[in-house]
């Protein structure tokens, strides 16, 4: 397995290990409840540094990226982020990203125009392969900054006071996914951005790999009086879940468009060409055959990825791709594709445990 710049302190914090993507990572360090509301109540210390970052940088990024992807980067100004996803070509999804449009210098590396994309793990080089096949007569230049990049998760509604101290920016004049290029300790070049995948705030710090265990350190010291706990994927899961964010390879993946994931949001269909705009459009006309839905349940057990969902006959509707039981709000709930006969808010479904049937609802998100 691959490691981050922070394997080891997990190990002398005794976090609970494991494969994550083909990487070694924390998924729980003393216990996913007391980490998860740490999060929503004060903060948590993520490390994410398994995530992909890959700069585009030349006269033509734009354009290339704005063939790539769904949604319309030339809405974004330097210093804002943007949710984004790669379409197949296919009617599915090759990975969902963030988009950060640089300003000059620093991580541009120049006065090109440049893009940070930053991708999930496990599709690190198949996103690299995937954009590199498309640049196609696009002047770009595309550099692989994974293994040289360290990204931590600071979230939680007290992040900003454990942060302060650290940097001489001020943290209060990033809006939400806002970033700015500071300075944190005595390095420079950090990217503070205002962005998570918890719900509940913070920030997302992107800076050299051999500074990882030192802003690691600093931000725990700083925090430990305001309560503020180092936080596994485990934790990360229930806070996304909560929330109802997709997760790639369980609620979206190379099998579900956009639309039916909900995702119409990022899915500018009116900017012009890109890789399956075509394929959208006529699905989008002929309407929605299955949609991605939250769901709640009354019974003790957690729905899990792969479970049948059937209606009152028995008759199978759709399939589970997430859930958990909720920290926050202590019922189990989760995430799945069902007919579109049963999308509505109120629709009674029914999750298939294997000897018991348990009703669910489906509910508008976010449940939390």
């Amino acid at each position: 397995m691959k490691t981050t710049p922070l394997t080891e302190i997990h190990r002398q914090l005794n976090a609970k290990m494991a494969d994550f993507a083909g990487y070694e990572m924390p998924i729980v360090y003393s216990n996913l409840k007391e980490e998860h509301h740490a999060v929503r109540d004060r903060a948590g210390l993520f490390d994410v540094s398994h995530m992909g970052e890959f700069i585009v940088r030349g006269e033509g990024a734009e354009a290339f990226l704005q063939y790539v992807t769904t949604n319309d980067l030339s809405k974004l100004e330097p210093g804002q982020a943007q949710y984004n996803c790669l379409p197949n070509g296919r009617g599915g999804i090759v990975d969902d990203l963030l988009v950060y449009k640089l300003p000059p210098g620093g991580m541009a590396m120049g006065d090109a125009p440049a893009y940070l994309l930053v991708v999930n793990a496990s599709n690190i080089q198949k996103d690299w392969n995937w954009l590199r096949q498309h640049t196609g007569d696009h002047d770009v230049e595309m550099i692989d900054i994974s293994e040289q990049t360290a990204l931590l998760a600071l979230q939680g509604p007290l992040a900003s006071d454990i942060l302060q101290p650290l940097t001489e920016t001020d943290l209060t004049g990033i809006p939400y996914y806002r970033f700015v290029r500071g300075q944190l300790l005595d390095i420079e070049n950090v990217i503070i951005s205002a962005t998570g995948y918890t719900g509940s705030g913070g920030f997302e710090l992107y800076f050299a790999a051999d500074k990882a265990a030192e802003v690691w350190e600093a931000i725990m010291q700083s925090g430990r009086e305001k309560g503020l706990l180092p936080a596994g994927l485990g934790a990360r899961d229930t806070l996304r879940l909560e929330k109802g964010y997709c997760l790639y390879g369980n609620d979206i993946d190379d099998t579900t468009s956009p639309l039916e994931a909900g995702l119409g949001w990022i899915t500018k269909l009116k900017k012009g060409e890109f890789i399956g705009r075509d394929d959208m459009l006529a699905e989008k006309e002929a309407g929605l055959k299955r949609r991605l839905v939250g769901f709640t349940l009354s019974d003790r057990r957690a729905p899990r990825q792969g479970y049948p969902i059937v209606d009152a006959e028995g008759q199978q509707i759709g399939q589970v791709t997430s859930g958990t039981h909720s920290p926050s709000l202590g019922h189990p709930l989760g995430l799945g594709y069902v007919d579109v006969a049963h999308k509505a808010p109120g629709s009674k479904i029914y999750i298939d445990f294997g000897r018991k049937q348990a009703e669910a609802e489906v509910v508008k998100l976010p449940f939390f």
